[in-house]
């Protein structure tokens, strides 16, 4: 496991260098490789190292309750962003930091000129620029860069529903979907903006993935023979269409009796005993699209840059398959977007006065923006392998301040705050937190200042997920519709977990979640929602150093992951 090194600056939380933490992380696997390991969570001079981790580093790729995270995010975790040298400064575009000129189409102009010379950083200055529009990055390679999140400010003017229309559910009622998706900063490839824009306006609502808008623009490029989940190799029946850096869809179909769930919820008596069938938001879900990047074709061979999230079984007819072009290598940086402040609308009603959203997104970032007064803060809508660092929710308070949906994988959410909220929340509104669901998988939240908000498992079976090293004062509820199956699938993983208010609501999940793992968590107690398990019998569930944050070694679990890999 042989790789770069990871970010070693200093843990923002303790103080304590990432590089000594990883080192006990690294000296920790050696004991075990060693056979130094004992039965129950071992005493160091700085915490407890618990038995699950000793257990992780010898299968890191295959440990059943624990996932293999350690390449989340850009570029498989990249410490830094690249920075494109060709410089479009939006005041040469008509851009006036004066307030209450609408800089919008400069703004946009700029980025087209960009996307047009084949990437660039189109570079906002200090100052309030008032937007009226989305700003939109269509092309790959593209930075929208401000002077730093409390210099330059964008003021959005109008919502979602102002500048492209009503958007309701393709499930029906009288939902709004802006309560979900979209962003006034939206990054999606052009194409495909467009397209679901064109959907949204003849009220024909759109799946919002990878293969389009009905979920057929895609075709076959290869069968793939049966492997087991951790491999980084697979064998194709036709390997001509492959070439290293083609991002390409492993697409796993479900058969009649559901066993592709069954092995998301962690297989055995539970999940095959759960009735599927009536469960019809969740089976919309399925194929399984999960977008991962070529490394090496040698014959039949391809190894992948991530290892597989799941078994390939040819009863899932596994397919390596094309997609509507990505969006890649963008990111937007260094800004405060801030919406007019109009109260938060009844729950499910959002006018879309969203942030920032990455949509059909793939090795993307967000680096050191804020948003203020937004119905929804951060998106990832099939999005996969992107970056949010040092991201904040702040101002009146927010539904979904980061949500995670659509088939959303392998993505790094760092260094993230949701500020309490600076009005009362209006009668009939709800407060997520952290949402993730619709089968996302391998996710993670990582570096968390919580001061509002819960761990939203918002149902639809997401899996392999994780929250580490997160300070929460849980006053959140979570929410999922019954349609939409599972809380939780199998491996999902909270790693010190500091709860400050002592509510429960999804932080110890050892009596919800199969095959999990919930360590150093404080202790907490029920309140009015309680939750009771989905799946029947034993869930494989795993529970260490209960009630004792902070003395968890490693105390950071994507860290400690990332360590392993050098």
């Amino acid at each position: 496991m042989s790789e770069p090194h990871g970010n070693e600056s200093g843990d923002r939380h303790t103080g304590v260098t990432r590089r000594t933490l990883l080192g006990s992380a690294v000296a920790v696997a050696a004991g075990v490789a060693a056979g130094t390991g004992t039965a129950a969570a071992a005493p160091t001079a700085h915490g407890e190292v618990p038995l699950l981790w000793r257990e992780f580093t010898r299968t890191p790729y295959t440990h059943p309750q624990i996932p293999y995270i350690g390449r989340a995010g850009y570029r498989g975790g990249a410490a830094c962003f690249p920075h494109r040298p060709r410089v479009f400064d939006v005041r040469a575009f008509g851009a006036s930091a004066d307030g209450t000129t609408d800089s919008a189409p400069a703004i946009n102009r700029a980025i087209a000129a960009a996307g047009r010379a084949g990437g660039g950083t189109v570079t906002i200055p200090p100052g309030t620029f008032r937007i009226d529009d989305v700003i939109r990055v269509g092309h790959s390679h593209v930075v929208v860069r401000g002077a730093g999140s409390g210099r330059t400010r964008l003021y959005a003017t109008r919502s979602l529903t102002e500048l492209i229309g009503v958007y309701g559910s393709r499930y029906g009622g009288d939902k709004s979907s802006w309560s979900w998706a979209g962003g006034l900063i939206w990054l999606a490839p052009e194409a495909r903006w467009n397209s679901l824009v064109a959907a949204i306006r003849a009220k024909a609502w759109p799946f919002e993935g990878w293969t389009g808008n009905r979920r057929d623009e895609w075709r076959p490029l290869t069968a793939v023979d049966p492997a087991r989940q951790g491999s980084r190799t697979v064998t194709v029946e036709r390997p001509d269409a492959l070439r290293p850096g083609t991002l390409v869809l492993l697409r796993l179909a479900d058969d009649a009796g559901h066993t592709l769930l069954e092995h998301m919820a962690g297989g055995g008596p539970g999940p095959e005993a759960y009735y599927w069938d009536d469960k019809t938001k969740l089976t919309s879900y399925v194929p399984y699209e999960w977008p991962v990047r070529v490394t090496r074709v040698h014959g039949r061979t391809v190894t992948l840059e991530r290892p597989l999230p799941l078994d390939v079984r040819p009863e899932w007819d596994p397919q390596f398959t094309t997609h509507v072009p990505e969006l890649t290598g963008s990111g937007v940086e260094g800004l405060t977007l801030e919406a007019v402040e109009t109260p938060q609308q009844q729950h499910l009603l959002d006018k879309g006065y969203n942030g920032v959203v990455l949509q059909c997104a793939y090795d993307c970032w967000v680096d050191d923006v804020t948003v203020r007064h937004v119905d929804n803060g951060f998106g990832l809508v099939a999005a996969s392998a992107c970056t949010l660092r040092g991201t904040r929710v702040a101002g009146r308070g927010s539904h979904h301040p980061y949500f995670c949906r659509e088939g959303s994988h392998d993505n790094l959410i760092e260094d993230f705050t949701i500020e309490e909220r600076t009005t009362p929340a209006p009668a009939n509104t709800q407060l997520h937190g952290i949402n993730v669901e619709g089968l996302s998988s391998y996710n993670v939240w990582s570096r968390g200042d919580m001061r509002m908000g819960t761990f939203d498992s918002h149902r639809g079976l997401p899996f392999a997920d994780v929250r580490t090293d997160i300070t929460v004062n849980n006053n959140g509820r979570h929410g999922g519709d019954a349609s939409a199956g599972p809380l939780f699938g199998a491996r999902f993983t909270h790693w010190n977990i500091r709860v400050t208010n002592g509510r429960a609501g999804l932080m110890r999940i050892d009596g919800l979640a199969p095959y999990s793992a919930t360590v150093g968590v404080s202790e907490v107690t029920e309140f009015d929602q309680i939750d009771v398990p989905d799946f029947t019998g034993d869930l494989h569930t795993r529970l260490e150093l209960y009630g004792s944050p902070d003395t968890v070694r490693p105390r950071n679990l994507h860290e400690a992951q990332r360590a392993l890999r050098r």
